[in-house]
């Protein structure tokens, strides 16, 4: 690579977790399964779906069907968190590698946070879910849209003093593919679609390959 990889930044759904059993193996699907509301979840997916300006829309009303539900309760369901075969090692290679390490997401922020001090991971950024007294309060804080994820990673990268080019990122669906395209190394990592391997550098199935890949390239 023209610059050696400084930072390594990576999707929470479908990358770092897979959530089985709801849309986009998504840390969204599978709260909305842990909160009871996997059908009223699955209604404004459908009411929103294929509409991206609308993006904002949808995460308010999600999160105001949890308005007065207890953390707890989906506490116990979303973790341990299922994270792709192989992603506990990688993380751990490319730390002790000393690459700086974190997650950018459109997902919640709940389980990104959890993902990063279990993993070591040394920032996050997701959306959020306000919560008071240990109940979530129906509001949210929009950080990362879905269809603007470059806006955030770019700002990441400022925060850390590093051009783009000395940036990878490791996504897995279309929304990533402007982030996987700007990066000095783009990695798709189980992609959805082969537009997503297109637009990666590195393309696998195996989480594994990651830290092999940018440690003998890099």
């Amino acid at each position: 690579m023209g610059n050696r990889i400084q930072a390594v930044l990576f999707d929470l759904d479908g990358t770092l977790v897979r959530y089985q059993g709801v849309e986009f193996e998504s840390s969204w699907g599978a709260l909305g399964v842990a909160a009871g509301l996997k059908a009223e979840w699955d209604a404004l997916l459908a009411k929103y779906l294929g509409k991206p300006d609308r993006y904002p829309e949808w995460v308010r009303e999600n999160a105001s069907l949890l308005r007065g539900i207890p953390v707890e309760r989906v506490v116990a369901f979303l973790f341990p968190p299922p994270y792709a075969p192989g992603a506990r090692e990688a993380i751990a290679e490319l730390r002790k590698a000393g690459l700086r390490l974190g997650i950018v997401s459109s997902g919640v922020s709940l389980v990104a946070d959890f993902v990063r001090d279990n993993l070591g991971l040394d920032f996050a950024v997701a959306n959020e879910l306000v919560v008071k007294d240990g109940l979530f309060t129906g509001e949210a804080i929009l950080r990362v849209d879905l269809w603007n994820k470059l806006e955030v990673v770019q700002e990441q990268a400022r925060k850390l003093g590093l051009p783009l080019s000395q940036v990878a990122f490791v996504g897995d669906h279309v929304n990533d593919i402007p982030v996987l395209e700007a990066v000095g190394c783009g990695i798709a990592y189980a992609p959805k679609t082969p537009d997503v391997e297109r637009a990666a550098r590195f393309v696998t199935h195996q989480f594994l390959d990651i830290p092999r890949f940018l440690l003998n390239t890099s």
